[in-house]
């Protein structure tokens, strides 16, 4: 079985995230760049400050306005931490705006027109981010989406980019190790937003960059035979990709001691069943039940048309079927669901 390198947490960035729809995109620019991110909401950034002791932060982006009574706001204790920071289009608003300075609606005239899509900034001074990137005088492509602007930035800032309709497209505080970018350099429209990311976690948070997914899956086959102990685990395998991941880590964590249920309802794709039964008893030889369901599942949903219900019934039969075949297992003190990031992410509101 591999085992953890060290007993040591991974060196790890943590993003805020504030609502927006390419989040997702700023952890997997931060783990292209060999680091371990993890995205929280802001409501729980706090906690997860604490928990992950993370090299550094960043500030996602967000639909909503820094000026608007009840928008989402960083916890102060992100910058009492003394750690780098990252704000991007919305992140750098709301640290610009929590840190002393002044955010306006886009427009002239109080409308939020602000700008979107493809966008040209103007490097105006040095920066550590723009090592081995880009010189003082260049133009480069960026992609903006924001309806407010910085007006004013806080004490410490210094302005190094600028674009037509962003006078403050990238800032930088350097003693404190604060920047923010209005622009979005974790989207492909930013051609060199990558790099830009790769220099923040490497260069400025000084994260050494040699994490790997193999290093991962190393560390969690061990933190799920620490956690499991001697008993027995139940996992729902659905034919997919998701739950096949989580079942074959935790199968090579505790072995035997996993059981899989795979239960055909009834509404699967063809021959889907026969190849996760090759798949998981001839290929990895992990202990599998199938539970033909389809009368049952067939008859509760007879007559249904209402979206909701047949949800509720549905998730409701697969618990009545999980609960059956862990009693005749004799009993299973863990139920395994293996799913994406983004399902962890959506199924909590960032507020």
């Amino acid at each position: 079985m591999p085992t953890p390198a060290s007993s040591a947490a991974p060196e790890s960035i943590l993003i805020v995230d504030f609502g927006s729809q390419v989040t997702q995109l700023i952890a997997r620019r931060v783990r292209e760049a060999g680091v371990y991110s993890e995205i929280v909401p802001f409501s729980a950034a706090e906690a997860a400050l604490e928990r992950m002791k993370p090299k550094g932060v960043i500030l996602s982006g967000s639909p909503a306005s820094v000026p608007a009574t009840g928008s989402p706001r960083a916890p102060q204790s992100i910058f009492d931490s003394g750690l780098p920071i990252l704000g991007i289009c919305y992140g750098q608003q709301v640290m610009s705006q929590q840190l002393g300075g002044q955010v306006e609606p886009g427009g002239a005239d109080g409308e939020r027109d602000g700008e979107f899509g493809r966008a040209f900034l103007t490097v105006t001074e040095p920066c550590v981010l723009f090592d081995g990137l880009w010189e003082v005088g260049e133009r480069h492509q960026v992609w903006m989406s924001h309806g407010d602007r910085v007006t004013r930035f806080a004490p410490g800032f210094r302005i190094v980019a600028v674009s037509d309709g962003a006078p403050f497209a990238l800032i930088a505080d350097d003693e404190r190790r604060y920047y923010g970018t209005q622009f979005h350099p974790e989207v492909v429209h930013t051609p060199d937003g990558a790099k830009l990311i790769a220099n923040f976690v490497r260069h400025v948070c000084g994260c050494s960059g040699d994490w790997t997914m193999a290093e991962f899956r190393a560390t969690k086959i061990a933190e799920i035979r620490a956690q499991v102990g001697d008993q027995r685990v139940l996992c729902g395998l659905s034919g997919g990709v998701d739950s096949a991941v989580a079942a074959v880590l935790i199968h090579e964590a505790i072995g035997e001691q996993l059981t899989c249920v795979f239960v055909d309802h009834g509404l699967l794709r063809m021959n889907e069943r026969e190849q996760v039964e090759r798949l998981f008893r001839d290929h990895y030889n992990i202990p599998l039940v199938v539970v033909d369901a389809e009368q049952r599942f067939m008859a509760g949903l007879s007559g249904v048309t209402d979206p909701e219900k047949k949800r509720k019934f549905i998730g409701a039969e697969f618990i009545n079927v999980f609960e059956e075949e862990a009693k005749k297992i004799g009993g299973a003190d863990f139920l395994a669901q293996g799913t994406l990031y983004p399902d962890v992410i959506e199924s909590v509101s960032f507020t």
